[in-house]
């Protein structure tokens, strides 16, 4: 049966980082082609744009945290809602650096575009973040 605790933690890192994966890739995309149009139109391309690409690597971090601080040792105690705790909060903070990746491609291209409302963008790619946050928090506590 700790196997299945074991798993549990695992398959919460996993998909947390397969999330993340995902969303930096999306994200990634979004600021490439930004960073060509101002290569295109001469314009100088802004670096800032990786923070955009590279926001939604925190999930990863969310669910390794979970794995050590939680999982890990509900695991030996509780093998099944370790592995239910895991999957749940794993597919929340994969979802959550999903759609975080979705943001951070259109920030980038409203930023490279206008050089302008970079607070604005953050702000909801944070929002983003927040979904992860909570499914970390929540599941510690669980």
């Amino acid at each position: 049966m700790e196997f299945f605790g074991d798993l549990g933690a695992a398959i919460c890192m996993g998909i947390a980082a397969l999330g993340s994966a995902i969303g930096i890739g999306i994200a990634g995309q979004g600021a490439i082609g930004a960073w060509k149009r101002c290569y295109i139109n001469n314009k100088p391309a802004p670096f800032i744009l990786t923070v955009f690409a590279g926001a939604p690597l925190t999930q990863t971090i969310y669910g390794y945290l979970l794995m050590l601080l939680k999982l890990k040792e509900l695991g030996t105690t509780n093998p099944g809602m370790s592995l239910g705790l895991g999957l749940a909060s794993g597919i929340a903070m994969a979802l959550s650096a999903i759609a975080q990746g979705k943001a951070g491609a259109a920030a980038s291209d409203a930023y490279g575009e206008t050089g302008k409302g970079f607070a604005q963008y953050l702000m909801i790619v944070g929002l983003c973040e927040s979904v992860a946050l909570f499914a970390m928090a929540f599941s510690l506590i669980a």
